[in-house]
């Protein structure tokens, strides 16, 4: 959302909120449903006996305990305790280490992808102009990608009024996602790895002719070779994730994930109808794109798609393919062999073939006003770092359900603004202001988007995770935003953040509604 502020003339960013959750204090709904409801029983069985009440009081009591103190990411004594037992289990199970290739006990004796990618399929489709693109598959939530390789323009020596116009395309581009039938998120990544000089002389060899001036011929060839020193390749992409289930099961609301008045969901559709569907969207989602300043996006096929996960779980194999595709050869990587041959994933980092990585999730945004540069400093090469990636996962509300979501959020910041006797605190009426300003813009026309940032820092060496941590944290910092490791969730945190159509919340065994009202 835009505000200008009355001492500069370039707009500046803000007011993004989290809905709030009807509750009691800091209990949220379902601790407030559990307080009244323990206390209406504790009242009834005062009735037959003193003694049983005061100990099912206490019980209650001990019960919301968990429910009131909460980390700096938010969440809650009962979320913290779940995510530690499951960590000690997958330990038991010995889930945190993975073997593949003619050692590994995977039957096909393929390079299988672990964890959350296991089972995922990549096929090659044509969209409505009859170009080739690749879809991936994860049969566990019925979900379809597919990745648009872009080359955004910088924002280096481009005036700022085209800087903000690419920013406010940008927005109506997520504002237009929620619009799309049956899209489930859209994640944009920036990955920066070193760059071994082959795209630069390639480019000089297609620029020498045998007429040159020697001079000329000579500092074209003495810059190709001494310019990629130290140098970073940057590339950026976005990932179009759609749902393969029938509309009622992806749209449904409520516990059961239905809508009202249906018993049952319609059947999912199978591949080639969602490569159909996904194919006749892709023009207007690169057009649009296009409008961005994200140059001119084209989609990746499946043996790009499996090349760029390969590089990023073996960084030294990544950058050997990209010097072999820009030779002309087709590194040929398969999806079933794009995946480690080893990886052992410890409670704060994550150890995958030849790289050591740390992942960390964004748990609050930017304060007050920024500018769109706000996010520069994160997405740019770090010396210290063999790969960096940054990925934003966007999840849009449908029109009908924002409408709902935006109003729900007034009523209940309205509520606890003016519980406490009519005077509310400060912030609490700020929250009230903001709250007020989201539902009049949704009115007007303006998406609401769920959205998540993940920031994903590889070495060659586990001895220097240390230093990168301290680099990654102190660029989230100077951001002005807040970073928390995925701790316990390393390995699932890093498959999130390749860009290839992995949604969190989508494989949580604890329901979306039971997660926002705790």
């Amino acid at each position: 959302m835009t505000d200008t502020g009355a001492d500069t003339k370039r707009p500046t960013y803000s007011h993004w909120r989290k809905p709030t959750s009807p509750g009691v204090g800091p209990l949220g709904l379902v601790g407030t449903l559990i307080a009244f409801g323990g206390l209406l029983v504790v009242m009834l069985l005062t009735l037959f006996s003193l003694k049983a009440a005061m100990v099912l009081a206490v019980l209650v009591a001990l019960a919301l305990v968990p429910l009131v103190a909460h980390n700096k990411a938010g969440r809650n004594g009962y979320q913290i305790l779940t995510a530690r037992i499951a960590w000690m289990r997958g330990r038991r199970r010995l889930q945190h280490i993975y073997r593949s290739g003619l050692a590994g006990p995977v039957p096909s004796g393929t390079h299988q992808l672990p964890g959350l990618l296991a089972a995922s399929e990549a096929m090659m489709a044509q969209d409505s102009y009859g170009l080739p693109y690749g879809m991936i598959r994860i049969p566990s939530t019925h979900h379809y990608t597919a990745v648009l390789r872009c080359d955004p323009e910088g924002g280096q020596l481009v005036d700022a009024d085209q800087v903000d116009k690419w920013v406010a395309q940008w927005g109506q581009w997520l504002a237009d996602l929620a619009h799309e039938p049956g899209m489930v998120a859209a994640a944009a990544t920036i990955e920066t790895a070193p760059d071994a000089g082959t795209r630069l002389a390639s480019e000089v060899q297609t620029l020498l002719t045998d007429g040159a001036p020697p001079l000329a011929r000579e500092t074209l060839l003495d810059t190709a070779a001494s310019f990629p020193s130290g140098a970073a390749a940057v590339s950026a992409r976005v990932a179009v994730t759609y749902s393969g289930r029938g509309r009622s099961a992806a749209e449904g609301e409520g516990l059961l994930g239905l809508r009202r008045g249906e018993s049952e969901a319609q059947p999912s559709r199978d591949p080639q109808a969602m490569a159909v569907e996904i194919g006749t969207r892709l023009p207007g989602l690169t057009r649009s794109l296009y409008a961005c300043g994200a140059g001119r996006p084209r989609s990746m096929g499946v043996a790009e798609l499996a090349g760029m996960v390969r590089g990023a779980y073996d960084p030294d194999i990544g950058q050997t393919l990209d010097e072999a595709r820009q030779a002309g050869d087709d590194p040929l990587v398969e999806w079933d062999n794009a995946g480690p041959a080893a990886h052992a994933e410890a409670w704060d980092h994550y150890i995958h073939d030849g790289g050591a990585s740390i992942t960390w999730q964004m748990v609050s945004a930017p304060r007050g006003l920024v500018l769109s540069r706000v996010l520069e400093l994160l997405l740019l090469p770090q010396p210290e770092l063999t790969r960096k990636r940054v990925t934003i996962i966007y999840r849009p509300y449908d029109p009908g359900r924002a409408a709902t979501v935006v109003d729900a959020d007034v009523r209940t910041t309205i509520t606890r603004a003016t519980r406490r006797r009519g005077i509310a605190r400060a912030h609490e009426s700020q929250d009230v202001k903001a709250a007020q300003k989201t539902a009049i813009e949704e009115a007007a026309g303006a998406g609401v988007v769920r959205f998540s940032l993940l920031v994903t820092a590889t070495v060659d060496d586990p001895k220097k995770l240390r230093r990168a941590a301290a680099v990654v944290d102190q660029l989230g910092r100077a951001c002005r935003i807040e970073l928390r490791r995925c701790y316990g969730s390393q390995a699932a945190a890093f498959a999130a953040n390749l860009g290839v159509g992995v949604v969190l919340a989508e494989h949580t065994t604890v329901h979306d509604w039971l997660r926002q009202n705790l």
